[in-house]
């Protein structure tokens, strides 16, 4: 392990997916702040290290024993121990950075494409399928629409691609809507809520609500539906700005699971386990972005705003009709409003 940190950085991030400063940051801070402690024979160093190679792989206990040298019940107890750390971690740093959302998101202050238009904008909400493992008696209710056991896992992010709160548990079938509605009414998940005025961009497949705005429904939205022609009318000029302003969600969502390959390949653990484990790479998510140290897959997004990866795709499961039924009149004002606002601008470019 010492080799992989000393030596060629990328050998580093191909095995641990962080760069060697960040890793090391990672190990002081899991030891000082979180209560990991060093046992007999086996290191910090070598704990994080077991740890994060197992949710970089996805690996199994079988493959952790090979490469690490350890029994298997030394590895479980390993991964135990580090998981109670980054516990500590996830409940830290998976929050806002400004929890009254007083500032204006710099990439939204800095963007005439956005600027003054979605200025009371505090971030997007979205939800993504993560596969599982699941006993047979459950796999029906967790089966998502691919077939497979998975949670559904709804979550909020900034415009700096850090997630700013984290839902999963929830079984691959049951809606976003039926999620997103738990979530916002039941106090104890304490999620971040908008203050007034202020409000989260959400897809068409979720339901309107004071502080949720969503885009014109039954109009061309996804950015791959622009590329034959440009918006048509206020409407679609309006959509395509959501749009482009809300792929922040799939764009974070992306980087997780390329750099995480245990949620595309969970080994087997507890359905407890397997949620913690969720959690813990969305921590890991947010630790690498506050390192402020490049790390080539944020470097991506950073150099293209416009990129959102292949596999970041919005899973959506309410009826467009559903969620229209749900539209309340103050996000109603609020998207006819930045629609106009958006037209004036567009107006003003061509006159100059």
């Amino acid at each position: 392990m010492h080799e992989m940190l000393s030596g060629h950085e990328k050998r580093c991030f191909n095995m641990f997916r962080m760069t060697q400063n960040t890793f090391r940051q990672l190990c002081i801070d899991l030891e000082s702040k979180h209560g990991l402690l060093p046992s007999y024979r086996i290191s910090i160093l070598e704990k994080v290290s077991l740890f994060v190679y197992i949710l970089s792989k996805g690996a199994s206990n079988r493959d952790v024993q090979e490469r690490f040298q350890h029994s298997g019940e030394t590895v479980s107890r390993i991964f135990k121990e580090v998981l109670d750390a980054i516990d500590g971690l996830s409940s830290k740093i998976l929050k806002p950075r400004d929890p009254e959302f007083k500032e204006i998101p710099s990439q939204i202050a800095y963007d005439t494409r956005y600027m003054p238009h979605f200025k009371d904008c505090i971030g997007a909400i979205d939800g993504t399928h993560i596969d599982v493992i699941i006993s047979e008696e459950d796999q029906l209710r967790y089966r998502g629409r691919k077939g497979t056991p998975t949670f559904n896992v709804l979550a909020a992010c900034d415009f700096d691609l850090l997630f700013t709160f984290v839902l999963t548990g929830w079984e691959g079938s049951a809606h976003d809507s039926r999620i997103f509605l738990d979530c916002i009414s039941n106090p104890s998940l304490n999620f971040p809520k908008p203050p007034p005025g202020k409000y989260y961009l959400a897809d068409k497949g979720y339901p309107e609500r004071n502080s949720y705005l969503t885009p014109y429904h039954k109009i061309r939205y996804h950015p791959s539906e622009f590329r034959a022609a440009n918006p048509r009318g206020p409407r679609e000029v309006f959509n395509r700005a959501h749009s482009s302003l809300r792929s922040c969600i799939e764009r974070a969502f992306g980087i997780l699971k390329a750099r995480w390959k245990i949620l595309e390949k969970m080994p087997k653990y507890s359905t407890h386990d397997q949620n913690r484990i969720i959690c813990a790479t969305f921590a890991l998510h947010n630790y690498i972005r506050l390192s402020k140290v490049l790390d080539p897959a944020f470097n991506i997004m950073d150099n293209d705003p416009n990129f959102v990866p292949p596999k970041a795709i919005s899973d959506v499961h309410l009826m467009q009709e559903e969620a229209q039924q749900m539209g309340t009149n103050e996000m109603t004002k609020i998207r006819n409003d930045i629609t106009t606002s958006l037209m004036i601008a567009k107006r003003q470019r061509r006159g100059s």
